[in-house]
């Protein structure tokens, strides 16, 4: 049925074709303006395809912004990229692919008119046990650990990604950054990061700028914040979430206020007014999708669990203390070089997707993107301006180009050498097992530049399926190595390998 209004009267052409004038049929007994309106409505959401749920729901508008789309990438690459360097992050496969999992298919939820191809969303967990979650211009997307474990299924953590997702699609950083006029682009772009991430973890990023804009300058208004609620509720329900999750998880954050890491989120996130009703009114008015998978998922509980494993994540206040640490950096330490803690005899499991190892409970987790490292507390240093570590395990993968094992390890031996020229291979291959796999081992030994003592390295190889070479290296001062090498023992035997 095809709607055509004509002032004064109205027509409404029926499936013949033939017009039937609104006025006489208002009129007639067998019509009532009360009954035919909605039945003309209703004829017009189906003949239109429009599912009822998609009619009723709220309008919302991207707000007036003077930055291109190609001022969000630069902003959210030029944020990411100090983000990455100063926080630390969750290294551990299985939860990566997890909300990698949950954010891609919020994505796909996002409605058309705000999907923009230049925007490529990814995920994140920042090992830090505020309850928080940040996304950058461009769709860098962070999760704290402390949301994960506050979440009570995976419909709330979905819920507040959703919310980073809105303001990402809506470009509320720059659109924010439009109304603070003062601010020229260069000054807005280069502090981004420390005004949308707030809190703690903001000012170690506002800290890292050349350039003096206050972290709190780019705080979303109240307006934004509704809008993003609104949007996410509606991304939520379009991917197969019930909206109401978000709400709740908000009074969770609202409720943790007093250390647990409420203010963290709400710096940068302040609460609207009557945020839990408000989202709930828009719950009601949307239908979820089908599609949708259960709330309590084996997954979202499996990673919860892991990440209650791995040794307790600082908060944004602590990070904020001691510096930080990021991907390609180990822990700095303050204390002086050389004096490590001896391990302890408690060990911990850590996951680190395509492996898993028993660590000491007082070793810390660093490292890269191809590498982890688990050192104590003492057993690493910043040496002007180059992090080193002096006790402890480095485990990782080397690309190779090699056939075999020994070729491989050569390689590898032979980069490890050049990068660190003070110390000499003893001796040749040793063969036995890795993970339960064929492997190698060789020592190594030099008189460290940053300890001034004899350091004794042992480097064992093995290959993954993948043909890739995987690395288990320890590393201790000569006095030291006899009360850490039992540590070393007991990590390498527990090794186990996925790939």
């Amino acid at each position: 049925m095809l709607i055509f209004t004509k002032s004064p009267v109205m027509f409404v052409y029926g499936i013949n074709n033939k017009p039937i004038l609104m006025e006489e049929k208002m009129s007639s007994n067998k019509f009532s303006v009360s009954r035919i309106i909605p039945a003309i409505a209703l004829a017009f959401m189906l003949a239109a395809g429009a599912p009822l749920a998609l009619v009723a729901q709220t309008r919302v508008e991207a707000p007036r912004n003077k930055y291109s789309v190609q001022d969000d990438v630069q902003a959210g690459r030029q944020a990411a990229q100090q983000v990455e360097q100063q926080l630390p992050l969750v290294r551990d496969q299985y939860v990566q692919s997890y909300i990698e999992r949950v954010g891609d298919r919020l994505v796909a939820a996002i409605p058309n008119e705000f999907r923009r191809p230049e925007f490529q969303y990814s995920f994140k967990v920042v090992d830090a046990r505020d309850i928080n979650a940040f996304a950058l211009p461009a769709g860098f997307t962070y999760v704290n650990r402390g949301l994960i474990d506050a979440a009570r299924n995976e419909g709330e953590l979905a819920g507040v990604m959703a919310h980073e997702i809105a303001h990402v699609a809506l470009r509320h950083a720059t659109a924010q950054a439009t109304e603070t006029q003062k601010y020229q682009i260069g000054s807005v772009l280069g502090q981004i990061a420390g005004a949308v991430i707030g809190g703690g973890l903001g000012q170690i990023i506002g800290a890292g700028s050349q350039i003096g804009f206050g972290a709190g300058a780019l705080k979303y208004s109240r307006g934004y914040e509704t809008q993003a609620d609104i949007l996410g509720a509606q991304i939520m329900a379009r991917a197969g979430y019930d909206p109401r999750d978000l709400a709740n998880m908000f009074r969770t954050i609202e409720r943790a206020g007093g250390g647990s890491g409420g203010p963290e989120f709400l710096s940068s996130h302040p609460n609207p007014g009557n945020r839990y009703e408000r989202i709930n009114q828009e719950a009601a008015l949307l239908r979820v999708s089908p599609n949708s998978g259960t709330q309590n998922t084996a997954d979202f509980r499996n990673v919860q669990a892991r990440l209650r494993g791995q040794p307790r994540a600082r908060s944004g206040a602590e990070i904020a203390q001691g510096g930080g640490y990021g991907n390609n950096r180990y822990p700095t330490n303050s204390g002086s070089v050389g004096r490590a803690q001896a391990p302890s005899p408690r060990l911990r499991t850590f996951n680190g997707g395509y492996f898993s190892v028993s660590v000491p409970e007082n070793f810390r987790q660093g490292g890269g993107q191809e590498s982890v490292v688990f050192v104590p507390e003492g057993g690493y240093s910043e040496v002007q301006g180059q992090s080193n570590f002096t006790h402890g395990v480095m485990v990782g993968v080397e690309r190779t180009n090699a056939r075999n094992l020994r070729a491989a390890s050569n390689q590898y031996i032979s980069q490890l050498l050049q990068g660190n020229q003070y110390l000499r291979q003893q001796g040749g291959y040793q063969r036995g097992t890795l993970g339960g796999r064929a492997g190698l081992a060789t020592n190594l030994v030099g008189r460290s530049p940053v300890t001034g003592a004899n350091e004794f390295v042992t480097v064992y190889t093995t290959q993954l399926r993948s043909g890739e070479l995987f690395y288990f290296i320890t590393i201790a001062p000569q006095n030291d190595y006899r009360s850490f090498s039992g540590a070393f023992d007991r990590m390498r035997s527990s090794l186990q390998l996925g790939a």
